[in-house]
């Protein structure tokens, strides 16, 4: 499963808001909502998360077993 538990934490060190995320970097709203639900991105985004918070994709992104396959 896929989790995003890393990005909101390196977000939270740069002190990067979703609010910036969304206004100041042009990340959709949606693509917000989607990381907030664990929903899949594109690798594109990926990308630019990684440029915005000047990280790469292993401080964005984890995969946590899901028990429940």
């Amino acid at each position: 499963m896929i989790s995003y538990k890393p990005l909101w934490e390196t977000m939270r060190q740069k002190g990067i808001t979703t609010y910036a995320l969304i206004n100041k970097h042009g990340i959709p709203s949606s693509t917000v909502h989607g990381l907030k639900h664990n929903k899949n991105i594109t690798m594109y985004t990926l990308e630019r998360l990684c440029k915005i918070l000047n990280c790469t994709a292993d401080n964005i992104v984890t995969f946590e077993d899901d028990d429940t396959i």
